[in-house]
């Protein structure tokens, strides 16, 4: 199969969607690669990496487009990109489309096989694609929430860790899966006072055991989150529901009653967010306030670590990226935790939760290919 990766051109985006590492794999199962110019650089990768590995390097994006016949990338398509796409296309990458119908119409219209990387699933019951990402993202917010914590950037002027005789911040972590878990260990690292709110106790019990007693759990209630999130100096956002629009736990009210200069870590913003008040921010401008309570949203965390956060991506989606390139769609048919990733297949939404979102009727995939 011919395998294009293109830059990412996402505002503040340098991740790549194949390290040369990952190019030699696919070139040495009899795969062409064509690698846009320049498509590593943020990571650390020049094209003559990639030329060593087998690749070639397009001029354009137009070019990778044209020449492949699967496109994997790290970040959703944005519209120029949309356009590039036709129904001869697998795209192989994040999508998040619950919360982006402009996206959804646009791959819908160019009748491309949409694979979500976030929508992947395994025999765990986890989402084996994204929790590389989440556990970078999770290791950032902890970092953003305590630069943003200090006076110049907006925040109370309060030090995460405190000092000898001045408590330490309190940070409050909703949801306690990948991203929470390690919002919990970096957080306890610096020294923080940290609360995980979490509706599975199997898991509560197994963070409590992970953190031996340093982090306090609780049973996630409105009243939990409201008694909460009122009393942190930290507010960090980790929910997720696959495929679905995060749902609202901090609304507009809460946020006139929480302490002036605290702050709030939409880690959830690819999925629309877990606050009333969030908007998509980028690492150039990150922050902004409401009611005085600092928001951080960037919708791409990881991409402020690009060259972890590429090697990482890569090692979780290596082995489906080639499975797909062997057998195309039929891998998915060979892997139904694969074919969990599929959310739109020409001109129609193939995931059950996404549909919901979108307003779509769900279509079976095996009968829009068969």
């Amino acid at each position: 199969m011919r395998v294009g990766v293109p830059s990412e051109i996402k505002p503040d985006e340098y991740r790549v969607g194949l390290t040369p590492t990952a190019v030699r794999e696919y070139v040495t199962r009899g795969h062409q690669v064509l690698v846009q110019t320049g498509a590593g650089l943020g990571a650390g990768y020049a094209d003559e990496a990639f030329t060593k590995a087998g690749a070639k390097i397009a001029p354009d994006a137009a070019a990778v487009f044209e020449g492949a016949d699967m496109i994997v990338k790290v970040k959703e398509p944005q519209p120029s990109e949309w356009v590039r796409l036709t129904d001869r296309h697998i795209l192989f990458t994040y999508l998040h489309l619950a919360p982006d119908p402009k996206q959804a119409e646009g791959l819908l219209r160019a009748g491309c096989a949409g694979i979500a990387y976030e929508t992947v699933t395994d025999s765990r019951g986890g989402l084996p694609l994204l929790a590389p990402m989440s556990e970078v993202a999770g290791r950032i917010a902890v970092f953003s929430a305590g630069e943003t914590l200090l006076k110049h950037n907006g925040g109370m002027g309060l030090l995460i860790s405190g000092v000898p005789g001045v408590p330490p911040a309190r940070v409050c972590v909703l949801g306690g899966g990948v991203v929470g878990s390690n919002d919990a260990r970096m957080a306890i690292g610096l020294g923080a006072e940290v609360v995980v709110l979490e509706r599975s106790i199997p898991r509560m019990r197994e963070l409590d055991d992970m953190f031996l007693g340093r982090i306090l759990t609780r049973y996630s209630t409105l009243d939990a989150v409201e008694e909460e999130v009122l009393k942190a100096d930290v507010v960090i956002g980790a929910v997720l529901t696959a495929g679905a629009a995060a749902p609202k736990l901090v609304t507009r009210e809460h946020l006139k009653a929480m302490k002036t200069g605290s702050v709030l870590v939409d880690v959830s913003i690819d999925q629309g967010g877990c606050f009333e008040t969030s908007r998509p921010t980028t690492h150039a401008e990150p922050t902004y306030v409401v009611d005085g309570v600092v928001h951080y949203c960037v919708a791409n965390m990881p991409g402020a670590a690009p060259r972890t956060s590429s090697e990482a991506l890569v090692h979780a989606t290596l082995s489906f990226g080639l499975a797909l390139a062997d057998k195309g769609l039929d891998a998915l048919k060979a892997d139904h935790h694969l074919a969990k990733g599929l959310n739109v297949l020409k001109g129609e939404v193939t995931h059950p939760a996404v549909a919901q979102a979108l307003g779509k009727p769900f279509v079976d995939p095996f009968g829009v290919w068969a």
